[in-house]
């Protein structure tokens, strides 16, 4: 008998980083990075796992920026390049370790690495992602939610509540069209939630969402459950607490798994390694050294003195960590089971890419967890809409206000780095209220209308909690300003020939092409009035004049 469930939530998420105005973008990498070695990887292991009948359920929630980009031909035409740019490297490399008792079977590894990502991505999915991931959900082998639009930071942008409306409702709408099925869930971005969220959630037709270990533990009243089980909003849309116990062993860097020191370290790179001269074929611009993928070193230890990676070892701890995470979820839902009727629910949401791209032998670990669960009784994987099918009767409580940010709350998304940035982005949501308010009737010459949706898309695209978190952390902070600029320069420019009454119309057509995200976008869904505009998926195409 099922003596408790675990819930594991992988969020997928990447900016929009699609430059079509360059041959070669540096950030477009974030994206074939984690295709190559985060989806991809899932991808083959949920097929692996299916086809030897290994029963797992599994919660996917898919960002609507990255179901563009992987939906996007121009993307998919500059990955299959990135793929056999890395294969003619893997060769080279073959060429130089030979001999090299520790470096030519890594060389050897990551030939049919990438060989295997060009395999998969051309004829297994048919360079077709998102396809692979709904017929595992047709399977019942993945729940797939949404996120906001371009995963703004809800709590810092409900001072205009049609900004977080528009997040929203566009975000169910580009996931309903693109993978064919409306979301039972959403992902808040960054865990971020407030009181009263959850009536745009409910107004979306969501069901569930996920909030900090805190943003239950403080609820109104106190869940006398914990975070044992989900609570009920007093709509009725349910927030499931996430798991810091679970949090705490697979995504610390100084507790968790992935520290490990036989595991691969993920910052030594031949990029950065071998001479300028050799590289630079393999490099952005042949002078900017940048990673490659191909990491011959293990963690070590706290020394920059790393020793050769070794696999077999690395899979190894896989198996060993695997276990000793089944052991402590068993162990777990044994004590809380003590003070309840039904079984106890363990949610342990991580970013996919951990599993991967940051953590190499992520996927492998959580193979091993799957399959471990399924040799056993006590413990099974279960989805939040398949828990609240079992379990509908919720106790009703407010969460707290909460994020799973630095210290809990707004400081990663506002702070000295960059707190200049929410007013522009608040006044220019404002102005975005009161064009569509202007034009809410519908009644729009063609052009003005493609006008506004695109001021739409540049709102959305300059609300994404990337740039200012990226501020924060330094990681590429000059792109994420640039990217602020440009998107808040693009929706300026717009709005103030659409008061004019005048669109350049070739230009509106270049910033179409650069920025062709969300198609169906009606721009009424940034009315005030929520009565006055239904959500997208509402309005017909025939319903919009052009009288």
């Amino acid at each position: 008998m099922t003596q408790g469930y675990i819930s594991i939530l992988l969020h997928a998420h990447l900016p929009f980083v699609r430059h079509p105005e360059y041959e070669r973008f540096l950030e477009e990498n974030w994206y074939f990075e984690a295709v190559t070695e985060t989806y991809i990887p899932l991808l083959r292991m949920f097929r692996r796992l299916r086809r030897e009948a290994i029963p797992f359920r599994l919660t996917v929630s898919l960002s609507p920026t990255l179901l563009s980009l992987m939906t996007d031909v121009l993307m998919g035409e500059r990955y299959i390049r990135y793929l056999k740019e890395h294969i003619q490297l893997a060769e080279r490399e073959l060429r130089r370790t030979r001999g090299d008792r520790d470096f030519y079977p890594l060389a050897v590894m990551y030939s049919r690495f990438f060989r295997d990502a060009l395999q998969f991505y051309e004829s297994a999915c048919d360079r077709d992602l998102v396809g692979a991931l709904v017929e595992l959900r047709n399977a019942g082998r993945l729940e797939l939610i949404t996120c906001a639009a371009t995963h703004g930071y809800l709590p810092l942008l409900r001072a205009t509540p049609s900004a977080v409306r528009a997040q929203v409702l566009t975000g169910v709408q580009t996931f309903l069209e693109i993978t064919g099925s409306a979301p039972e869930g959403i992902w808040l971005p960054e865990c971020g939630y407030y009181p009263g969220l959850e009536e745009t959630l409910k107004e979306a037709g969501l069901r569930y969402f996920t909030v900090e270990e805190h943003g239950i533990t403080n609820a109104t009243p106190r869940p006398k459950l914990g975070l044992s089980a989900p609570v009920a909003c007093p709509n009725g849309v349910a927030a499931f607490g996430r798991d810091p116990e679970s949090s705490r062993q697979v995504w610390s860097s100084t507790e968790g798994y992935p520290g490990d020191f036989a595991y691969r370290d993920f910052y030594r790179d031949i990029g950065y390694d071998l001479d300028i001269a050799y590289i630079r074929p393999y490099i952005l611009d042949g002078h900017t050294r940048i990673s490659t993928g191909f990491k011959y070193y293990r963690i070590t230890g706290a020394s920059d003195r790393k020793k050769p990676y070794h696999p077999a070892k690395a899979l190894q701890k896989v198996r060993e960590h695997a276990r000793h995470f089944l052991q402590c979820k068993q162990e777990q839902v044994r004590r809380a089971r003590q003070d309840m009727t039904r079984p106890p629910l363990i949610h342990a949401p991580f970013d996919a890419e951990l599993y991967g791209h940051w953590w190499f032998e992520g996927p492998a670990w959580l193979e091993a967890v799957i399959r471990e669960t399924s040799r056993q009784t006590d413990l099974a994987m279960i989805t939040p809409g398949e828990y609240l099918r079992r379990h509908p009767v919720l106790q009703e409580a407010t969460p707290s206000a909460s994020s799973w940010g630095y210290n809990g709350y707004n400081e990663c998304w506002l702070n000295s780095e960059n707190d200049y940035l929410l007013p522009l982005v608040h006044a220019a949501g404002q102005t975005m209220c009161h064009l569509a308010e202007r034009f809410r009737d519908g009644v729009v010459d063609p052009v003005i209308r493609r006008a506004l949706n695109q001021a739409g898309r540049n709102l959305l695209l300059v609300q994404a909690s990337d740039w200012a978190f990226i501020m924060k952390t330094g990681s590429s902070p000059e792109y994420a300003r640039k990217r602020v600029h440009d998107h808040l320069a693009r929706f300026h420019c717009l709005a103030t020939d659409i008061l004019a009454g005048h669109v350049d119309e070739p230009r509106l057509c270049a910033l179409e092409a650069l920025d062709p995200i969300f198609p169906s976008l009606d721009y009424r869904i940034f009315c005030e009035n929520n009565l006055a505009c239904p959500p997208i998926n509402m309005l017909e195409p025939d319903a919009i004049s052009d009288k």
